[in-house]
């Protein structure tokens, strides 16, 4: 087996061992988490009554909704510095999480702006 190399090498070995681990706090990652639903649910919200003024119907205000989630998530990431193994335990949070939810609160803001526009255009 290994001998003694002296106390020091072995320090050394311990310490890298523990850098290779993937560490989490739980609070960090719920905090982490609560900032991309908020951010999904923002953007949503904008996304939406854009949607509405601009009067997108059927799929093309699905496809914008989409697009508008494209965008968060990009933005999430960069915000992240691009380095998403150190802040979230996987890629699917950043890019996927939050995406129904937000889709909700899209609709109801999408279709707000829109009714008005629809009820009195023909007058």
């Amino acid at each position: 087996m290994a001998g003694n190399n002296g106390s020091g090498a072995s320090e050394k070995k311990s310490s890298e061992s523990l850098t290779d681990l993937p560490i989490f706090s739980a609070e960090n990652t719920q905090s982490n988490l609560k900032v991309i639903y908020y951010s999904r649910t923002f953007m949503s919200i904008i996304g939406g009554v854009i949607s509405g003024i601009l009067g997108f119907t059927g799929l093309y205000g699905f496809i914008f909704y989409f697009v508008i989630m494209a965008i968060t998530s990009v933005g999430l990431v960069a915000k992240a510095k691009f380095s998403i193994h150190s802040y979230f335990d996987g890629w699917n949070r950043i890019m996927l999480d939050g995406i129904t939810g937000g889709l909700m609160s899209f609709v109801l803001f999408w279709t707000y702006p829109f009714l008005p526009l629809t009820c009195f255009s023909s007058a």
